[in-house]
């Protein structure tokens, strides 16, 4: 994945300000197809990142892409309000930068550049576009950190609002690294609730004309998923909830995973709210979600994935780290190494 872009379009502060053990505050900007979230992190070179504050709101961009590609004026007032939301935050919480990064609602919007533009002009923030495959490599990044190296191959899964996001390797690079338009806003979107039948072929082909590529990468020590839509799966299937911290172990089990499917199915938007870690605004999406988790863990032959916490704001976070001035006698410094 690249380095970080230039520090005019991400610097809140003129100095980093670090405290005595080199640790810097730093905020990540995730404009995703459903939510806005910006998470600030306490971070140093060689160490983890500490999240200290949290602000999102669920903006639903995908579903503001009108017939002809373009992202509609409601949808682009709203990420203008939110950036300038999000940029006042984290002057507020004591960021020395923040980095901010489009997925694929934005990214595929056939007037990006044009709103990408605007935001800069009305907020100052100049936003990054991420390709699927860099989605991929970060998260894959965050999830061997987490593990480190003992972990051994690592093949990773990530189920957006837009995509899915799959990379396998060795190392902390992925030798593959993969986006499948079938993410479980998307999905929910284009086939609704009711054909299931519909909704599990076509994704079923999508995953199955990648994952060969994927497989070649194998055996894999250790299979793993990250990010809201597997986190929700895990707490309906009985894993920890956030509340007993990230250290607990969770995993995904296939068969609990596929007699959830029937469950959920068969249940109103409304009716899924009651289901443990369901919010209002994930209901409606939450059965195209669990039909690409079931799929790919048939098409990927895993029985079991561990869910990781950290994920694409966490890899972020990182590959910035990694390109910090840090051997310059006096820590991490300000200036990003090109």
């Amino acid at each position: 994945m690249p380095g970080p872009g230039p520090d005019t379009a991400r610097g809140l502060a003129p100095d980093a300000v670090e405290d005595k053990d080199g640790r810097v505050r730093l905020g990540v900007l995730d404009i995703g197809s459903n939510t806005v979230h910006l998470l600030v992190v306490d971070a140093r070179v060689g160490g983890a990142p500490i999240p200290a504050a949290s602000h999102k709101r669920e903006l639903r961009l995908a579903e503001h892409l009108e017939a002809d590609g373009r992202m509609s004026r409601k949808g682009i007032d709203a990420l203008v309000d939110m950036v300038a939301s999000s940029k006042e935050f984290a002057e507020d919480t004591g960021c020395a930068e923040m980095l901010p990064f489009v997925t694929s609602a934005l990214r595929e919007a056939s007037n990006c550049d044009q709103v990408i533009a605007e935001v800069e002009r009305k907020t100052g923030v100049a936003l990054r576009v991420l390709s699927g495959q860099d989605e991929a490599r970060a998260t894959f990044l965050a999830v061997r950190r987490w593990y480190g190296w003992s972990a051994g191959t690592l093949s990773v899964f990530d189920i957006g609002g837009g995509s899915l996001e799959i990379a396998a390797g060795p190392d902390e690079d992925p030798e593959v690294a993969l986006s499948v338009p079938v993410g479980a806003g998307r999905m929910a979107r284009r086939f609704g609730g009711k054909d299931v039948t519909a909704l599990r072929r076509h994704v079923r082909a999508e995953i199955g004309s990648v994952i060969g590529e994927v497989l070649r990468r194998g055996p894999f020590d250790r299979s793993v998923a990250t990010s809201k839509t597997f986190r929700t799966l895990g707490r309906i299937t009985g894993t920890a909830p956030a509340a007993d911290g990230p250290y607990v172990p969770r995993v995904l089990r296939r068969e609990a995973l596929s007699e959830a499917v029937e469950r959920i199915a068969k249940m109103k938007p409304a009716e899924r709210t009651q289901l443990p870690g369901v919010s209002a605004g994930r209901a409606p999406q939450l059965l195209a979600g669990a039909v690409v988790a079931e799929s790919v863990m048939e098409l990927a032959g895993m029985e079991a994935l561990q869910i990781c916490p950290w994920a694409l704001r966490e890899g972020i976070i990182l590959n910035h780290l990694d390109h910090l001035d840090y051997f310059n006698g006096n820590g991490v410094g300000v200036e990003a190494t090109h």
